[in-house]
């Protein structure tokens, strides 16, 4: 019998940078196993440029993704396994509790957002969250095919 995909949410801010990454990490680290979706708290304007610039360098292309609001999918009464917080933990402390939603994580990475420093100073940084969010969602997959 096969199992249903676990379907997954992925919270933060704005919903421009660490959780389009990881929504996009789990779809291709995780496969047919998940169903993986994103919202901000503040839905902002468009995918940050520094996020998609990391992830377009391993080949993932998450340009033109949609910036969805967590409210707009609660009000529309989706089901998810597992909420995953991606944002500081008073953000965390805002996002609702889903119907169903069995478990609530939260994996606290900086905001490409907030970096400062030079260009490159700031691509660094966000390679380093970009890889540090890849770990976590390896981590998290292995241990639900466990």
């Amino acid at each position: 019998m096969k199992m249903k995909p676990m379907r997954v949410l992925f919270v933060c801010g704005q919903n421009r940078a660490r959780s389009q990454m990881a929504e996009a990490w789990l779809r291709k680290i995780g496969g047919g196993a998940f169903i993986a979706e994103s919202a901000g708290l503040e839905p902002g304007e468009g995918v940050h440029p520094l996020a998609v610039a990391v992830m377009a360098e391993e080949g993932i292309d998450i340009s033109d993704n949609d910036v969805n609001g967590v409210e707009e999918f609660f009000l529309q009464g989706r089901r998810y396994d597992v909420v995953i917080a991606v944002c500081d933990a008073a953000k965390a402390g805002r996002c609702p509790v889903f119907p169903g939603a069995g478990e609530r994580l939260h994996w606290p990475f900086d905001d490409p957002a907030t970096l400062e420093g030079t260009e490159e100073e700031k691509m660094a940084a966000t390679r380093r969250i970009r890889d540090e969010i890849r770990r976590a969602v390896e981590v998290f997959v292995a241990e639900r095919r466990s």
